[in-house]
């Protein structure tokens, strides 16, 4: 008889997940230091679990369906895409604790649970995710960094009037109840670059030593960066600078940075007839140059598989990217985990 390399074992699925470990597996560092049980609870105290007197199918533990969410916006997953990898990917099973069971959540779990719990615990998740890196030791640090992106979302196509009575508040009567589910009314435009964008904007404050995303606002993308820079300020880092980008200079705001006892780090902008001195440009540069990790927290989302969303709302919108930014957090802490590791 020829020899083969293909052999039946009985126990081949425990060798495939120890070598899963061996190999580096980013859902199973998560799963070693990440308490998804205490995010459920948070997830639980914002939006209880309806109670039913009639029976029916029990729900799936809040704590399995957040880590489905982590999953999910991990890897950029629709629903239907989600279901089918849950059935396929071993990883994933184990993860979530789906390996033993006859029956996973289905797309239309996932669905109703995200517009049950809403943003509001989206932004739970998120906080707690933070509170477990503070513990962790990984503290906002050596300064903050305050920027913001464009979320795309499909464009919408108006005829002329259906556009002047979207930008009154009001709706066509032609459009039959289908039409209206699909018609992203929140969405706007705006110009970056010379390039027209559609969609949401996420503005983001990270910290310059580990580039951890610890405040963030979700807006819709016409409204300018520099609207939401109080809001996103953190008090808890360990440093005083505040860095940001042309786009963030103002009096009023070197006026709230100056009462709020942070360090201006905002790069400074040029006007008419009013160039930049070469000592404010040698300023920008340094800026520059502390600024531009911000820009690795974003390359992380997009190597989730991208920024676009496609969910229809604001209210939809800002769980997604609420979500986005708590997936990107996770998957550094992920990454700094496995080099403290590697050291030892």
């Amino acid at each position: 008889m020829k020899r083969s390399a293909i052999k039946i074992d009985l126990f081949a699925g425990d060798k495939r997940r120890t070598k899963l470990d061996k190999l580096g597996d980013p859902l199973a560092l998560l799963d070693k230091h990440i308490d998804f049980a205490a995010l459920a609870a948070r997830v639980d105290r914002v939006a209880p679990r309806p109670t039913s007197m009639q029976g029916g199918r029990p729900p799936y533990p809040t704590e399995t369906m957040v880590r489905l969410l982590v999953v999910k916006r991990l890897h950029n997953l629709s629903d239907e895409q989600l279901e089918f990898q849950l059935l396929d990917r071993m990883s994933f099973q184990r993860f979530c604790g789906l390996s033993q069971l006859a029956s996973i959540p289905d797309r239309t779990t996932v669905w109703t649970f995200e517009n049950r719990i809403g943003a509001e615990a989206a932004q739970a998740i998120f906080e707690g995710v933070q509170q477990q890196l503070d513990a962790r030791g990984y503290l906002a640090r050596c300064g903050q960094i305050v920027d913001a992106t464009i979320v795309p979302a499909p464009r919408q196509h108006f005829t002329r009037e259906e556009k002047a009575l979207v930008e009154q508040d009001a709706m066509p009567a032609d459009w039959t109840p289908a039409q209206r589910r699909q018609k992203d009314l929140d969405a706007s435009w705006t110009k970056k670059h010379g390039q027209s964008h559609h969609g949401y904007k996420l503005t983001v404050n990270v910290d310059v030593r580990h580039k951890f995303i610890r405040k963030i606002q979700t807006s819709t993308a016409s409204e300018h960066d520099s609207r939401h820079l109080e809001s996103v300020l953190d008090r808890a880092n360990t440093s005083a600078d505040v860095y940001a980008d042309r786009g963030y200079p103002s009096e009023k705001h070197d006026a709230l940075l100056k009462t709020g006892g942070y360090r201006n780090r905002i790069q400074r902008k040029g006007a008419r007839n009013r160039p930049l001195s070469a000592r404010q440009i040698q300023r920008n540069a340094r800026i520059a140059q502390v600024r531009a990790r911000v820009e690795h927290a974003f390359a992380g989302i997009a190597q989730m598989g991208g920024k676009l969303i496609r969910s229809i709302g604001q209210a939809r919108a800002n769980f997604a990217m609420t979500m986005m930014a708590t997936c990107y957090n996770l998957k550094r802490f992920a990454h700094l985990q496995s080099v403290r590791n590697a050291a030892g």
